[in-house]
């Protein structure tokens, strides 16, 4: 089963156009019962059976959730609120497009945080 949301996801991300925004390395990998998007090592976005998860700066995932566009993530009903991620449990068919502009802000958002493996961060192209 996972092996169709990596493949979902591989797809999607080559719609969007990310890896042409960025010189660094995108890897699409399994994720527990999905699949995650790494960018420069660090993970940013994963699909998985409950939909599309960003990790998203505060005043974005705030507006998302005042909107009612997204709802905070966990990954089992009584699990705790992943901290920085928002869920998209649309369906991705019909409405990717509106998912564009935050994954672009998802991998912005992420290549700014200090990488505790390198110890650098990435600009855009």
């Amino acid at each position: 089963m996972a092996k169709r949301y990596l493949v979902n996801l591989a797809q999607l991300i080559e719609r969007t156009g990310l890896v042409d925004h960025y010189d660094i390395k995108f890897e699409c990998k399994h994720f527990f019962s999905g699949a995650a998007l790494y960018v420069d090592e660090r993970i940013c976005l994963s699909l998985t059976p409950l939909g599309l998860a960003l990790k998203l700066p505060e005043k974005t995932r705030a507006n998302l959730f005042e909107n009612k566009t997204a709802i905070p993530l966990r990954y089992f009903p009584k699990g705790p609120i992943k901290k920085d991620y928002v869920l998209f449990q649309n369906d991705l068919k019909t409405t990717e497009h509106i998912f564009y502009p935050y994954m672009l802000e998802s991998v912005r958002y992420v290549l700014g945080l200090p990488n505790t493996k390198k110890g650098n961060s990435v600009v855009p192209k």
